[in-house]
């Protein structure tokens, strides 16, 4: 006789991209084979366009407060830069997963929070996730030194001045994300926006 798969209740999908130019392709396919494969039942998905940087967005925080009302024991994601890009961010998480008892399996990363060895991978990867965010950051600015130093006119070119089309959508995340402190370039980077654009709806704002 055929045993069934055992099915892991009250389980968490995050599945997060960067940017609406993104997609999740790269990700769903093994997710939705470790559904399969552990059952349907209890299972309910989370999903952010948002940057890593920031532990604040709304796919995430839906499923943060599943799990702080009891509701969600288990997260599954692909990789766990797709949880977030901070080591700050992700340490403080797996401390209040431990204190809440809530699971986190990571796909690629082969991470299971269950086991002390889970617990030491994941940090080492928090900071692993942080330092080529910060690489990433350095060989973009050092490219762009290398562009002005050639002369490359960076921005919009001149002469066009038509307006950007800003979502109502947009404009509230910008003007939440400075009030909570962060700077115009990454509120560029979590918009989309230009920075000239974001600085645009800041005034206004003001």
């Amino acid at each position: 006789m055929k045993l069934s798969q055992p099915t892991v209740s009250r389980v968490g999908i995050y599945v997060r991209v960067s940017s609406k130019t993104q997609d999740a392709a790269s990700q769903e396919p093994d997710l939705r084979r470790w559904v399969a494969a552990h059952g349907e039942e209890g299972v309910r998905w989370f999903r952010d366009t948002f940057t890593g940087k920031s532990m604040n967005r709304p796919g995430f925080n839906k499923l943060l407060a599943e799990i702080r009302a009891g509701k969600i024991d288990t997260v599954v994601i692909w990789r766990l830069d797709r949880l977030g890009r901070t080591a700050r961010g992700l340490t403080e998480l797996f401390e209040e997963f431990g204190a809440r008892r809530t699971n986190l399996i990571s796909l690629r990363d082969g991470l299971d929070l269950k086991t002390s060895a889970g617990r030491l991978m994941a940090n080492v990867l928090a900071s692993v996730a942080q330092y080529e965010t910060e690489i990433r950051a350095e060989r973009v600015l050092a490219g762009l030194a290398v562009a002005r130093e050639k002369g490359v006119r960076l921005g919009r070119p001149e002469g066009i001045h038509t307006r950007v089309k800003v979502t109502d959508e947009q404009a509230a995340q910008a003007r939440r994300l400075k009030a909570e402190g962060h700077g115009v370039s990454a509120i560029s980077r979590a918009t989309g926006l230009s920075r000239p654009t974001i600085y645009s709806l800041l005034r206004v704002a003001a």
